[in-house]
């Protein structure tokens, strides 16, 4: 997914009441792992869903506390954790210790485990060991692949095999250096008629979800009515069926300016910032350690 390399200036936004019932992915009580026959299922209801991505135990942990449904190991970690530029230089290993990670820090929620460039495009067979080291050594419930027509072999063969596919349409950020920039996909009637083609094949490959990305609001919600799987957006409208960002633009640790499509819901990196400044003016002025930090 593209990760927002800056921070805009806007204040946080209001959080909504988490939905009752035992059978809501999101806010629902069932302790067990979320499995991909329950995100069928609340595709059937009608509920909508969030989807964030994660990186690391700690901070996993609390996003499944807090009930998030579905986690995603996401290559945007190239970005926002290992200092890369894009996400084409996120190698497998990165993946699968990360991924593992998470699992580890998690009890309820659906990880998925993100497909790296240069994992799955040779074809099936690659696609297929990738896939199995993430299922296998990190403990990931499904993976992720972008490409929709062009991926359909690799999606069909991790089905057949026993590995859930989430898979990936619109604006595919490994792609990056073939769309020279990250742009808005699906506009024109031509490139429309593509995005929905490619949203088909990998339903009918076996995907259990589409992620939708940076695609016109129209066009994501024509996309979502003729589908019977979750389409997930991302810069794509409010009619997908769920809705995912990269945690730490949601979360407010991105520096600089954002895209239109994230909204922030707190200023964690100012926090962590004024938190640092505090202990390093404690340390110089001598106010930590105090007496009641110290052993005797």
């Amino acid at each position: 997914m593209t990760h927002a390399l800056k921070t805009p200036d806007s204040s946080p936004g209001s959080t909504a009441a988490p939905k009752a019932g035992t059978k809501a992915l999101y806010g629902g009580t069932t302790s067990r792992r979320i499995t991909v026959r329950d995100i069928a299922a609340a595709k059937e209801r009608g509920e909508k869903w969030p989807m964030l991505t994660a990186y690391d135990a700690m901070t996993a942990s609390v996003f499944d506390e807090a009930g998030i449904p579905v986690l995603l190991v996401g290559d945007s970690m190239g970005n926002c954790h290992l200092g890369y530029e894009s996400t084409v230089p996120v190698t497998l290993d990165e993946v699968l210790l990360l991924s593992a990670a998470v699992v580890r820090g998690t009890k309820r929620a659906l990880i998925v485990g993100d497909l790296p460039f240069g994992s799955y495009q040779e074809g099936s067979v690659q696609a297929l060991r990738s896939a199995t080291r993430l299922v296998k050594e990190a403990g990931v419930g499904a993976v992720k692949l972008e490409g929709g027509e062009r991926s359909a072999h690799q999606i069909e063969l991790l089905v057949r095999s026993g590995i859930p596919v989430m898979a990936h349409v619109g604006l595919t950020p490994q792609s990056v250096n073939a769309y020279g920039g990250y742009p808005v996909q699906g506009r024109g009637e031509e490139a429309a008629q593509q995005l929905l083609r490619d949203a088909k094949a990998v339903q009918d490959a076996g995907a259990f979800a589409v992620v939708l990305e940076l695609v016109p609001a129209e066009l994501a919600a024509e996309v979502t009515r003729m589908l019977h799987i979750p389409t997930v957006g991302i810069g794509a409208g409010v009619e997908c069926d769920a809705q995912v960002l990269v945690w730490t633009d949601m979360a407010g640790m991105t520096a600089g300016r954002m895209p239109r499509f994230v909204k922030q819901y707190a200023r964690l990196r100012e926090s962590l910032g004024d938190a640092a400044k505090a202990f390093a003016e404690d340390v110089v002025g001598g106010a930590y350690p105090a007496e009641e930090h110290s052993f005797h």
